[in-house]
């Protein structure tokens, strides 16, 4: 039997991305540890607690559920009035009781969204639910004598987690991508997470997969697959863009054969390029989950969550939209400038300082400032850089004190110092040209470039250009380059 080639369209992924991120609160969620293990001695930020040592008991963190609740909010989704804690059973080195405590049938909030923006599409993402539980310990895996060994660091071990699960509303690699981008926004605006990726704060596991979708059906409902592959522990966007591509591929081959991919676990291994099994996947009824005995059921009130709903920040979506509005700023603009909330603040403070065109102080920050702080792998908080510095140096430029070159100079500096522009303008020597020596300047231009001032006079506008770019290479752009065609067309002038 011969297949007609015209009878499919396509392969279309089907996305759904569990993000894992740690909450920002001082101590861990059932006990007093300290959440400040990163560069900490193996094994030193534990107790009884987290340890699961037979009698201890857990108390749970009230800010860390608020914390959940805040990100709920924010991400549109309905919060319960009443929620739990569930036993979660399953064994692994890194889970030292043997189960881990968090939520099953009655996740904080539930029922969400979110709408991301790829290539000029809009497009909702739906938040299935947001839950809390408590971090594993780390794996080490090392060699001792040529033994290889894995080592457990149980410092991580009951760290407040917050786990947001889309619907499988995701279709592409960049769509993930931006997903989890943007959710890392919302999180950091509402100061809950840094959600450093290369800390492990923040893990991204997709679970993908593949139906094949015929022609007429693509604005139908569809059925989900029969099968799911969940790419574990990714603490990289550029890593999980990277491994969805593969995975679409390796499905896609698997069921162009006839053969349908297993339901499992992967990881992603960076130095081959390519997703590796790692276990068969569970499904809930796996982990034997039942209501957390040593932990009452909680109660809120409605006016609880209009409290907390009050602390909610302006967000990166408002805050972009506000931009292009009360600023005039391009689309792009007013992306990179709500990338972090200290920048959008930086360039608001900056822009009322300035109290002139606020596109030229997006256009210095997006261009000269952004550019010399990736150089030093900085953000804008790492600087002493101030918003009415940046300001004070555009009305230097503008007054014609300095030179738009000179200024790019002394903001190098100021972004290095903190100090303020007419003090660095005084310890680097920067100096304009004056009128005099810029008239001798051009003088000497001229009369060095007969062929010029002929073809310029022929109607040959690029011959004005090549005399104006010959007297900026000179002078090494401490000329205004309004002085310096004024100049030039004088001198051209008086040369008729």
């Amino acid at each position: 039997m011969v297949r007609e080639e015209t009878e499919f369209v396509n392969w279309e992924a089907v996305i759904g991305l569990e993000v894992h991120i740690e909450l920002s609160t001082k101590s861990k969620m059932f006990c007093g540890c300290s959440t400040d293990y990163f560069t900490a001695k193996p094994n030193t930020h534990t107790c009884p607690v987290c340890l699961g040592l037979p009698g201890a008991m857990p108390k749970a963190n009230k800010l860390a559920i608020k914390y959940t609740q805040l990100i709920g909010l924010a991400l549109n989704c309905k919060t319960r009035t009443g929620s739990k804690f569930d036993r979660k059973n399953y064994f692994y080195p890194d889970l030292a009781k043997g189960f881990q405590i968090s939520q099953y049938d009655l996740p904080f909030s539930e029922n969400g969204h979110m709408f991301i923006t790829t290539n000029g599409r809009t497009k909702k993402i739906g938040i299935t639910r947001a839950h809390l539980e408590e971090d594993t310990g780390k794996l080490i895996h090392t060699k001792l004598n040529g033994t290889r060994l894995t080592l457990v660091d149980f410092n991580r071990s009951g760290v407040p987690l917050i786990e947001i699960v889309t619907e499988p509303d995701i279709s592409s690699s960049l769509e993930a991508k931006t997903y989890a981008r943007n959710l890392q926004q919302v999180v950091r605006y509402l100061k809950v997470s840094d959600a450093d990726m290369e800390k492990g704060s923040m893990r991204i596991e997709p679970n993908v997969s593949l139906r094949k979708v015929t022609k007429g059906q693509e604005s139908m409902v569809k059925e989900l697959p029969p099968y799911k592959v969940e790419l574990k522990n990714i603490n990289s966007f550029k890593f999980a863009e990277k491994a969805i591509e593969y995975e679409i591929k390796r499905q896609r081959k698997i069921l162009e054969s006839g053969k349908m991919p297993k339901q499992e676990t992967r990881g992603w291994n960076e130095t081959k390029q390519e997703t590796v099994s790692q276990r068969s996947k569970e499904e809930a009824h796996d982990y034997r989950y039942f209501p957390e005995p040593d932990l009452p059921p909680f109660a809120f009130e409605e006016k609880y969550f209009k409290s907390i709903s009050e602390e909610i920040p302006e967000l990166p979506d408002e805050k972009r939209k506000r931009f292009t509005k009360d600023y005039s700023l391009a689309e792009n603009d007013a992306r990179t400038l709500t990338e972090g909330v200290e920048l959008a603040k930086f360039f608001e403070e900056a822009a009322g300082a300035y109290k002139k065109d606020p596109k030229i102080v997006a256009n210095w920050i997006t261009g000269e400032v952004l550019r010399r702080l990736n150089e030093e792998n900085k953000t804008i908080s790492d600087s002493p850089l101030l918003p009415a510095s940046l300001a004070e140096l555009l009305f230097l430029i503008d007054k014609g004190e300095i030179t738009k070159a000179n200024g790019k100079e002394i903001l190098a500096n100021m972004i290095k110092t903190g100090d303020d522009p007419r003090a660095t303008v005084i310890k680097l020597k920067v100096t304009g040209i004056s009128d005099i020596k810029l008239e001798e300047i051009v003088i000497q231009t001229i009369s060095r470039n007969p062929k010029a001032i002929e073809d310029y006079k022929k109607g040959k506008e690029a011959s004005l250009m090549f005399l104006i770019g010959q007297v900026q290479r000179i002078t090494k752009g401490q000329a205004k380059p309004e002085k310096v065609r004024e100049f030039v067309l004088r001198k051209l002038s008086e040369a008729d």
